[in-house]
């Protein structure tokens, strides 16, 4: 089973960024626990992708259809405004979960919409960097039918 992670822009930032906001995590360190945690997964792979870029994350989408089952994205400040990204998830129609380190509904208004939430299976959001161990456990019991 193959899944895709996507970071969006300035996740690249982790650990330097708003420490109070998304703690002092790394994306590296994300990454490789995210790694460790898919262990405990019968062949499960990871790829990583980050990108400041909206159409890097849109081409990354869509280059994943027949290739990855699943798709964990963190679209960062495209969450609220991309339709490309949004697009790009339905027309691959892979399974997408959507991942946020804070809890968008408790932050500014604008951060409160998720437009790509839409083109996503689930939304998991406000627990750090275990939202993304979540991301995986859940988009894996998913695949499995479980």
């Amino acid at each position: 089973m193959k899944i895709l992670v996507i970071n969006g822009p300035n996740l690249n930032m982790l650990g330097i960024r708003e420490p109070e906001i998304y703690g002092n995590t790394t994306l590296l360190n994300i990454n490789n626990e995210l790694l460790e945690f898919s262990k405990q997964f019968e062949s499960v792979e990871l790829d990583f992708f980050q990108s400041n870029l909206e159409g890097e994350i849109v081409e990354k989408i869509q280059k994943a259809m027949n290739i990855f089952d699943g798709i964990i994205i963190n679209p960062a400040a495209y969450t609220h405004t991309s339709v490309a990204i949004t697009d790009a998830i339905k027309a691959v129609n892979i399974p997408t979960v959507e991942v946020h380190l804070s809890n968008i509904q408790k932050r500014e208004e604008f951060r409160k919409n998720s437009i790509t939430s839409s083109a996503c299976i689930g939304q998991i959001a406000g627990f750090g960097k275990n939202s993304y161990l979540a991301a995986l456990l859940c988009l894996v019991k998913y695949l499995k039918n479980e």
